[in-house]
């Protein structure tokens, strides 16, 4: 495996991969290392799931694994498009059931179910899961516009006090669902979601965050470099994480090499 760099930036760890394919071997396997260790120690543990085509080849190397008891790990995921269909494709729910959450026999799987009329109703039903449970592992990645999840700059709040809120997506990040190939056109991309909060993701004991693809130059750039932890680039909190890692190929990291 071909790692072009590593560094530490605040208590991030940044590694750096030649290709797509390597740094998705990298975090899969570094995740499923961390989750057999957990289970080692506790009869289950709790995972947090992004959705999104950047995902793919750290999930393959996720499901790949046999060593792992999956019986016991209960999972979660981060966001979803408030108004598609709920037979849409592109629902992040939908995407998690292809990728891993239908491949592999866990514990239980809790969705975001957007189909009804009142979001704050699937707040507070979806916020009441995390009251009482520890959150072991998240895997995430960052948005164009530095994102986590779906709290974008204008909506990012370190300290929110909400597990998960309703958002109004910027066009930065509407704009990077087309450019993934999820949808054809902006005017498909809808306009609100709902997403976990930045505290209830932080508060993971573990974050594996994979970023591939030239389209995310910028925002790792930011995320390593900024002077300052802030909003402006919600996913440069992660360099206050004690357990988190940041993967990317020579192409995310373009401007970081």
């Amino acid at each position: 495996m071909s790692l072009i760099k590593t560094e530490k930036v605040g208590t991030l760890s940044v590694r750096v991969f030649d290709t797509r394919a390597e740094m998705g071997s990298a975090a899969g396997n570094d995740a499923a290392d961390v989750i057999c260790s957990l289970l080692a120690q506790k009869p289950e543990i709790n995972m947090i799931f992004a959705a999104a085509p950047s995902q793919n080849e750290t999930l393959d190397a996720l499901c790949a694994r046999k060593d792992i008891d999956w019986t016991r790990v209960n999972a979660y995921h981060m966001d979803e498009y408030i108004s598609l269909a709920a037979d849409a494709p592109q629902r992040f729910g939908t995407f998690l059931k292809n990728a891993i959450f239908g491949k592999l026999p866990f514990r239980s799987v809790h969705y975001i179910d957007c189909t009804g009329t009142d979001p704050e109703t699937e707040c507070a039903r979806y916020g009441a899961l995390f009251e009482n449970i520890k959150i072991d592992v998240v895997m995430l990645g960052i948005g164009e516009n530095g994102h986590i999840a779906f709290n974008d700059p204008p909506v990012a709040d370190f300290d929110d006090k909400r597990i998960i809120k309703p958002v109004k997506l910027d066009e930065v990040c509407r704009r990077q669902q087309v450019n993934d190939g999820c949808f054809a056109s902006l005017s498909e991309v809808p306009h609100t979601a709902l997403t976990l909060t930045i505290p209830t993701l932080f508060h993971a004991d573990y974050l594996f965050c994979s970023v591939p693809a030239a389209t995310k130059a910028d925002a790792v750039y930011h995320t390593v470099t900024d002077k300052e932890i802030s909003t402006h680039c919600p996913a440069t909190v992660m360099r206050r994480h004690p357990h988190a890692v940041l993967y990317c190929d020579k192409d995310s990291a373009a401007k970081i090499l």
